[in-house]
Order: C-alpha cells, then sequence, then structure tokens
C-alpha cells in the first residue's frame, strides 16, 4: 500500500551516511556508537507503519520471543531477564501495562468473565425483585402490626422491651430487602423502582461516607463502572502489595533479591491477564471459560519452579502459599478500590 501511495523511493528507501546524522559521528556499524540512532535512517511510509508496530508491540522479534515463553516456560523467561537477558524479551512492566490495556478494552468492547459474573440476568433479576417485594410487603405488616402491639401495651402500662426488639429487627430486615431490591435491578441494567439509597441506614461514623454509601446504593451500576475505572488507573498497586508476600516464602534463601520477585510478580501478573483477555471473547461466544481458570496455580507451579530452581515439593508448597497470598492481595486492591469509589 505504502508503494501503491508514494511509488518508487530507491533500493531500499534508506539513506546511506558514513556519519551519523544525529550527532555527526562516524558510523563503525548499524547503530551510531556515542547516541544509538539507527544508522541508516528511512524516509518511506512503510517505514513508519513498521514503526507504529514496533513501538506498540516491539514488532522485531521481542513479542514473539517473550509471549510464547511466558506461556509454557514462564520460569525460564524469568530467570533469563533476570540474569541479563533484557534486550531479547519485552520488559516485565511494559508487559503488564500493555495487558492491563488490553483487558480493559477487550472487556469494554466484548465484555469479559469478570463482569459477566457481576451483571445479573434480567428476567433472574426480576423474579428476584418479585420474591423480595413480597417479602417486604409481609415485613411492612409485620411491622404495623408490632406497633398495634406495642401501642396497645403502653396503654396497658405494660413493658414493651421485647416488642421493640422485634420491631428493630423486623425494621432492619425490611431495609435488607430495600436494598437488595435496588442492587439487583441496578446490577441487570434496569431501573431502580425503590430509591433504597435514601432509605437504608447507613451508619460509618462519617456523614460525609454514609452519604456515599447511599448514592453507590442508588445508582449501583454507574458505581461499579467507577470502580472498573479506578482499577484500571492504579492496577499496578498490585504489583508492591505482592512483593512482601513473594518475599516471605523465600525469606532465608541466598542469593535471590527483592528484584528478582519483582519480575516474577509482573510476568505473573501479565500471564494471568492475557489469560482474562484470552477467555473474554470466548466467554461472549458461551464457552465455559471458568476451566481456564485452572492454568492459574499450573502456570504459577512452572514459573516458581523454573525462576527459582526449586525442587516438585518446594514449588508444589510454595504454590498453595503464593494462592492464599494472591486472595490476600486481590481482597486489599478490592478493598482500596471500594474505598477510593466512595471517596474519590
Amino acid at each position: 500500500m505504502a508503494r501503491a501511495v508514494e511509488g518508487d523511493t530507491g533500493a531500499d528507501g534508506h539513506t546511506h551516511e558514513r556519519a551519523c546524522l544525529n550527532c555527526a559521528t562516524l558510523l563503525v556499524g548499524e547503530f551510531c556508537h556515542a547516541c544509538g540512532q539507527r544508522g541508516h535512517v528511512h524516509r518511506t511510509l512503510g517505514a513508519l507503519g513498521h514503526d507504529l508496530l514496533h513501538g506498540v508491540l516491539h514488532f522485531e522479534g521481542k513479542v514473539w520471543r517473550t509471549l510464547p515463553l511466558l506461556a509454557w516456560n514462564p520460569g525460564a523467561l524469568t530467570r533469563r531477564y533476570i540474569h541479563g537477558e533484557r534486550a531479547r524479551f519485552v520488559s516485565p512492566l511494559a508487559l503488564f501495562l500493555f495487558a492491563v490495556f488490553l483487558m480493559f478494552a477487550v472487556f469494554g468492547t466484548v465484555g469479559g468473565p469478570i463482569q459477566d459474573a457481576v451483571r445479573m440476568d434480567p428476567r433472574a433479576s426480576a423474579a428476584a425483585a418479585k420474591g423480595l417485594a413480597t417479602e417486604m410487603g409481609e415485613l411492612e405488616r409485620g411491622v404495623a402490626a408490632l406497633e398495634a402491639q406495642r401501642a396497645t401495651a403502653i396503654a396497658a402500662k405494660q413493658p414493651t422491651a421485647a416488642i421493640d426488639a422485634a420491631i428493630a429487627k423486623s425494621r432492619e430486615e425490611l431495609e435488607g430487602a430495600r436494598t437488595a431490591i435496588s442492587l439487583a435491578q441496578g446490577l441487570s441494567g434496569g431501573a431502580v423502582k425503590f430509591e433504597a439509597g435514601d432509605r437504608v441506614q447507613v451508619d460509618t461514623g462519617r456523614p460525609d461516607l454514609d452519604d456515599r454509601v447511599r448514592q453507590a446504593l442508588k445508582d449501583p451500576q454507574h458505581f461499579l463502572y467507577r470502580l472498573q475505572n479506578t482499577a484500571y488507573k492504579f492496577s499496578w498497586a498490585i504489583i508492591p502489595l505482592s512483593l512482601p508476600f513473594v518475599w516471605l516464602l523465600f525469606g532465608s534463601r541466598r542469593g535471590v533479591r527483592m528484584y528478582d520477585h519483582a519480575v516474577f510478580v509482573t510476568y505473573s501478573l501479565s500471564a494471568v491477564t492475557l489469560l482474562l483477555v484470552v477467555m473474554s471473547p470466548l466467554a461472549a461466544l458461551g464457552a465455559p471459560t471458568q476451566v481456564a481458570l485452572w492454568l492459574v496455580p499450573i502456570h504459577m507451579f512452572l514459573q516458581l519452579r523454573g525462576a527459582y530452581d526449586l525442587g516438585v515439593g518446594s514449588a508444589l508448597w510454595r504454590t498453595s502459599a503464593l494462592l492464599v497470598c494472591a486472595f490476600a492481595v486481590l481482597s486489599m486492591f478490592a478493598f482500596g478500590l471500594l474505598m477510593l469509589g466512595l471517596l474519590g
């Protein structure tokens, strides 16, 4: 296409100088040894497209050397990068950031396993809301009957402590039913008929936080969208959160540094993120993608054993411990997102 637009531009479209066009240093090889610029620069439209692909995907071999190893031999990739083979592979952080960007782009386009798990089917939501509405009507009638009993007891100068406790319990169940209806309809994309955020009693000790919780309950779908955007911005925080846990698994091991753990964690997170990317279009087509999640502990085991040169037993117990640590890290990350979503 570039040749058709601009015609013949010469043998290869590159300049052929003896000195660097950037700093005028005499060339000794393909690249200038003073500033690093390529010795023979291009002036073709096709080469510009090549630069675009190279800038986005490190098209000149890096991706194709990195991704197969990340999928089938992650331990070797981690070990080789740690020990100095940096130019051959995409750096862990660059791969992680690209994978996160790709994941949220795919989720926003075709949906994904996480989004599909959160979103409720409208028909199931309507049935649940109908059942909750029936239960709520019964609770309202029960509260009215208890209040009538309380009024009768007061008139007869009888104790009302037991009746007051029953009224408080029924009212709490009533507010819970209202909240559940709001959440069910909000997560399914339906209209919220009950303004539950205005009625639910929230007491966190901070009035401003109480107001934000009620606002989130009024429009759960919008709140989840805000959480997704916040997760994209702060996804990098999972790496420093994970490092102390991985360090604990190798605290007494000599020759292992925190940098090694950072490379391990970042490549591992990249692999899981890319797995979710692959699962998303398959889930959109109706494939049972949940089985693919079993690949996560298998990948962890292979990466641990290869990166740290562990035996089978040592890698197995560390994989089990790492899964527990991963759950703890994700819980802390989710709690942080929730607080940022409410307070941000």
